[in-house]
Order: C-alpha cells, then structure tokens, then sequence
C-alpha cells in the first residue's frame, strides 16, 4: 500500500515513453544536443535520439484518471514504539502483520503521455497504447456499478 504525499510545487510535465532500453537509473543533464522534439503541423511530434528518427503519439488520460511522478519521501511517519496489548490466537494458521504504507511524495503531475515509435507513430498494438486507450476503460467497466442497470432474473 502506498501513501502519496501531494507537494504544493504543482508543476506539470508530459511523460514520454521511449522504444529502448537505457541502462542508467538516475538524473541526467538533457540539453538540447540530446533531446530536442520538433512538434509537425499535422500533431505529431518528431526527435532524434542517439541518431535514430522517433515519431511521438501524444496520448491523453482517460477521464477521472491524474498522472504524477513520485519519488519516495525521506522517511515515512514514525509509528507509535508502544503497541497496544493484542490477542494472540494460537489456533490461527497465519499470522497477518500490520502492513506499514510506504510514503512517495508528488514531484509532478501530468494529464497526457508521449509515446514514441521508431520511424514511425507507435501504432494500435503498442503496449503503453492499448493500456491507455483500452485497459483503463475496459477495467473500469468491469469494477462499476450501474444503477439504471436493472436484471431479469426467470426462474426455469
């Protein structure tokens, strides 16, 4: 379970999901040798990374849904060092452990996400896409209720 800490900075950013592997795991200076995408007049958008052409779709959230780049924070709150007196069943086959929520703390938020292709737009069959597009909805129709929704049962 995760506790997420809102910062007041509100800054807002797009993330974009590239097609390659990069075996760092850190902050890096970008300048504009490196990254600098180039936004077509027909809404696509254009860069070159390490000599090769990508082309970004640029998706948005589905409604109800926020975006935000988190970051563990320092240290989680204290809890209490005195535990309350508990009852121990000996009969029990587990023992549940009291779950302690890790905490991250909101760098930043987002409402769209870039997704890149090389050469070409990443098409309907793209993993980032199809989650997007059709796994968020198709989840979220599953797991409501809907009210007006009334069944018939008969009885055979």
């Amino acid at each position: 379970m995760l506790a997420i800490k809102e910062n007041n900075s509100n800054k807002k950013c797009t993330p974009n999901v590239l097609p390659c592997q990069i075996n760092h795991n850190g902050p890096v200076d970008v300048g504009k040798n490196y990254w600098a995408p180039i936004r077509t007049p027909d809404g696509k958008s254009t860069a070159y990374f390490r000599g090769r052409k990508l082309v970004g779709k640029t998706l948005s959230l589905p409604e109800g849904y926020r975006g935000a780049v988190l970051t563990p924070a320092e240290e989680a709150e204290p809890r209490s060092a005195i535990k309350e007196s508990e009852v121990i069943d000996v009969d029990a086959d587990e023992v549940e452990e009291e779950e302690t929520p890790g905490v991250m703390e909101q760098q930043a938020s987002f409402d769209k996400v870039l997704v890149w292709g090389h050469e070409v737009e990443a098409g309907e069959e793209d993993t980032y896409i199809r989650g997007l597009e059709e796994w968020i909805g198709f989840a979220g129709k599953i797991h409501s209720y809907d009210e007006d929704l009334k069944v018939d049962t008969k009885v055979i």
